[in-house]
C-alpha cells in the first residue's frame, strides 16, 4: 500500500470520526418497562405499560380500553431511569410523585402522564 493510499483512509477515517461526534444520536431512552393498572370500560382490571420510554418527554398515559378521561394507578418503574409521575395530563400541575429506578407506588397514587430522567 502506498503512502498516498494510506494518507487518503486515515484521512476518510478521521472525517467519519468527526462526522459521528458531530451528528446527534437518538434521542435517550430509559431500559426497561414501565408499568401501571387501570379499569376498563367494562369494569376489569388491566395492566398498560411502556417499553424502553424515551428520557426527557412528557408521555401521557394510554389507557385504550377504560373510559374517557379516567385515571390510572399503582405506577411500578422498573426502569433505570427516575420517573415523575403527575396526576395531570402533559406533566403539568403541582400534583407528581418521583418514583426511583426499580420502586412501585400502591393503588392508591393515581396518575395520568410520565416523563422520565
Amino acid at each position: 500500500m502506498s503512502l498516498r493510499s494510506l494518507t487518503a483512509a486515515a484521512g476518510a477515517a478521521l472525517g467519519a470520526t468527526v462526522l459521528l461526534i458531530a451528528v446527534p444520536g437518538s434521542a435517550f431512552a430509559a431500559s426497561g418497562q414501565f408499568r401501571y393498572s387501570y379499569t376498563t370500560a367494562d369494569g376489569y382490571e388491566a395492566v398498560g405499560f411502556l417499553n424502553n420510554p424515551t428520557s426527557g418527554r412528557c408521555i401521557n398515559l394510554a389507557t385504550p380500553a377504560a373510559e374517557p378521561g379516567s385515571v390510572s394507578r399503582a405506577p411500578k418503574n422498573h426502569t433505570d431511569a427516575t420517573a415523575i409521575v403527575f396526576l395531570a395530563t402533559n406533566c403539568e400541575g403541582d400534583t407528581y410523585y418521583v418514583l426511583p429506578p426499580g420502586r412501585g407506588a400502591s393503588d392508591r397514587l393515581l396518575v395520568r402522564s410520565v416523563v422520565f430522567s
